[in-house]
């Protein structure tokens, strides 16, 4: 169980708002994973749509990837975006592993 949780048996007095319930800890950790998966899901959507039509066509890659790939949005934010994304896979790696 992470530290930042203390539950205590018969959680009363000055003790009694750190206590917390398997299901409220669970529900917390879906939360925190749930909101980190959709920001990796988001990125690589903003990821993809920067490919599609000119290396992408849908999923098939179209000729046009012989003339190379250069973002519409410019490379130092598309190397962002793909930073953003392993960062966002990392953390959730992590909090599932139980290390987080």
């Amino acid at each position: 169980m992470p530290r930042q949780f203390k539950v205590l048996s018969g959680g009363s007095g000055e003790h009694a708002s750190n206590v917390v319930s398997p299901e409220e800890e669970l529900t917390h950790f879906r939360n925190v994973n749930g909101s980190l998966v959709q920001g990796a899901l988001d990125t690589w959507g903003d990821i993809w749509d920067e490919m599609q039509n000119s290396v992408v066509y849908g999923v098939l890659v179209t000729p046009e990837i012989d003339k190379g790939f250069k973002p519409k949005c410019g490379w130092p934010e598309f190397l962002e975006r793909m930073w953003l994304l392993r960062r966002y896979l990392e953390h959730a790696k992590t909090l599932c592993e139980g290390q987080g």
